[in-house]
């Protein structure tokens, strides 16, 4: 029975999550999608237990009343039927709670948050590299965790709390005027003074609550850009510094906790003071009444019980109200960020890239960052197919802009790039980078095993082709003698985040080999080899080269051992080509690159003083 409820929601649908609307009514309303029928019978279920215990009152009035000075030969066989009828309902009782256990809990309560996360999750892998420049990585899978149980909780609050409530206390409120109209008054008043004080309390509790979500994302953001960046803290002596970075992020969470705490304890003090004026109120109407004849002496006691069991309910729902729009201001939050629509999107209709010959073509390409200036100015470029280039320039020419338009990282302003004649703004983002393979200058690895991030290249590449490509990159020899904490060695050995158990120039390898297992006809080299010592370099320049051959190949470049093997050399600055040639062409030019060159030192290529 437990499996059969827990099947009723896939946790991981198949199908790709639109983006959310904005608007807190419309976002939840979407996040409920696939779910709403088990929420709408938890929600009915719910109502039949609050309709079933306000009942509960009205059968012990009734009993209360038959008691009074019945004789008690005869009580039984006057009151039979009533008395059947309710042990029928008490004992019926466990089987409505058992489904509405089963359908919270076994259906919702773990597929609900984990669905959500699962759909949040693909939708930031689906953003655009830009996304992921503005905002922290901790803070982006914070919010992922965080926002799911909002969700969660937000939904099941108002499905299954409010409605019992709801429905509990107009079932209860109908069961008094049938006592008598007047024993309504004292329920009436304190649910007027109530919904007083909610509305006074619960405005500022969520504006609270979103304040708190906002600084505890602030805070968990520090907190992890710390340890992201370990290294550089300890380099540099920082962490006092650090720590009271992150401390002035506590402090602030810390003050609109306590602004939640003082809002909750006014909260509790109102409806204590409530409560005690519905119980006397009740009690003392119901006293009047009985003594001028009005009501029986089951109506004073059922309505003194509800005004008791009204004591508990009041409470309860105080502090749920309080969880409720502490978790609305959490969801506001990462609302902001699931309702960003991918900056890059794939084409209606979008077909996948197929390369033949690996020509190159950009065609009037212009591109800015945002609002700023040009950082690509009406370029034009032709690589023809099997052609190695190579990119050289000042730092800020646009050289690894130049490369990040050919991945589609970002859309142009203006102009297109064509692979063989198709525009990639009009393939599928997956088929185009399949056929690009890629080295930069700034390795990060997955924390996974050596294979995990080999495969990487190649996700189908059994392990002989994968040991084949880290030999040809000099990996293999170190891969060898790799191993962590958990006794995992070689190969099966983790690398840590960033792949930070690695040395720079293993990193590089490693990834020279990911590319190499790839084997895409279409290379860029982002300054591949530049964390490697020359030894090493010169090891694997003639895997590199063998990689180049029959392939479209660009490289950024500094080092002259990189690009001394190059076709032809590019020269950018300030966005656009201002030379383009042989290494000795360029030199007799006397231009940009002549000057370049005569600062070299140590087989780099300088920056212009």
């Amino acid at each position: 029975m437990f499996a059969y409820f827990e099947r009723l929601i896939a946790p991981f649908p198949d199908e790709l999550p639109p983006v959310p609307p904005k608007g807190l009514g419309r976002f939840i309303w979407a996040c409920t999608a696939g779910m709403r029928r088990h929420i709408a019978v938890l929600a009915l279920l719910t109502a039949a237990i609050g309709i079933f215990e306000a009942l509960m009152f009205a059968f012990m009035g009734e009993i209360v009343d038959g008691l009074s000075g019945a004789n008690p030969a005869t009580w039984w066989a006057e009151h039979q039927t009533q008395v059947l009828w309710m042990g029928a309902a008490v004992l019926a009782s466990p089987l409505l709670m058992s489904v509405w256990a089963l359908s919270k809990y076994q259906a919702l309560h773990a597929n609900f948050p984990m669905r959500l996360r699962w759909m949040f999750h693909r939708q930031m892998l689906a953003q655009s590299l830009a996304f992921y420049q503005d905002e922290f990585a901790g803070r982006v899978a914070t919010k992922v965790m965080q926002t799911a149980l909002a969700v969660r909780d937000t939904v099941m609050t108002v499905a299954d709390i409010l409605v019992y409530v709801l429905i509990y206390f107009g079932t209860m409120v109908a069961i008094v005027a049938g006592f008598s109209t007047t024993m309504m008054l004292p329920f009436m008043v304190w649910l007027g003074l109530y919904l007083v004080a909610l509305r006074y309390f619960v405005p500022r509790l969520a504006r609270v609550g979103q304040a708190q979500a906002d600084a505890r994302s602030l805070m968990t953001g520090r907190v992890a850009d710390a340890y992201t960046n370990i290294a550089t803290v300890k380099l540099f002596s920082h962490t006092r510094r650090e720590a009271l970075y992150a401390r002035n992020a506590m402090q602030e969470f810390m003050g609109t906790a306590y602004a939640q705490m003082r809002l909750s304890t006014g909260l509790e003090i109102t409806i204590q003071s409530l409560s005690v004026g519905l119980i006397a109120g009740s009690a003392g109407m119901g006293l009047w009444l009985w003594s001028r004849g009005e009501v029986g002496v089951g109506a004073v006691a059922a309505a003194t019980a509800m005004a008791l069991r009204m004591n508990g309910i009041s409470h309860w729902v105080m502090w749920e109200m309080a969880s409720l729009f502490e978790n609305i201001g959490t969801v506001q939050d990462g609302m902001d960020i699931f309702s960003k629509a991918p900056t890059v999107l794939d084409a209606p209709q979008a077909r996948a890239l197929d390369v033949k010959r690996g020509e190159v073509k950009f065609e009037e390409v212009c591109f800015a960052y945002g609002d700023g200036p040009k950082v690509i100015d009406t370029l034009n470029l032709t690589i023809r197919p099997g052609e190695k280039i190579g990119v050289v320039g000042r730092s800020g020419a646009g050289k690894s802009t130049l490369v990040n338009l050919l991945l589609r990282f970002h859309d142009l302003r203006a102009g297109r790039i064509l692979i063989d004649g198709q525009d990639i703004a009009q393939v599928t983002q997956d088929s185009l980078r399949a056929q690009v393979g890629m080295v930069t200058q700034d390795t990060s690895l997955l924390h996974r095993s050596v294979r995990d991030n080999l495969a990487y290249g190649r996700p189908d590449a059994d392990d002989a082709a994968m040991v084949a490509a880290a030999q040809r990159a000099e990996a293999h020899g170190f891969i060898q003698g790799l191993s962590d904490p958990k006794g995992r060695t070689g190969y099966d050995a983790h690398v840590g985040e960033r792949g930070v158990k690695l040395s720079g120039g293993q990193r590089q390898r490693v990834a020279i080999a990911r590319v190499m297992l790839k084997d895409a006809p279409i290379l860029l080299l982002d300054e591949a080899t530049s964390a490697l010592d020359s030894e090493v370099e010169a090891a694997i320049q003639a895997s590199l080269y063998q990689l180049m051959e029959g392939k479209t190949v660009v490289a950024i470049a500094h080092r002259l051992s990189t690009i001394a093997a190059m076709d032809r050399l590019i020269v950018m600055d300030q966005g656009r080509i201002v030379e383009q040639g042989s290494h000795a062409e360029l030199l007799a030019a006397g231009g940009l690159y002549a000057r370049l060159w005569a600062h070299q030192s140590g087989g780099f290529l300088g920056e212009e003083a």
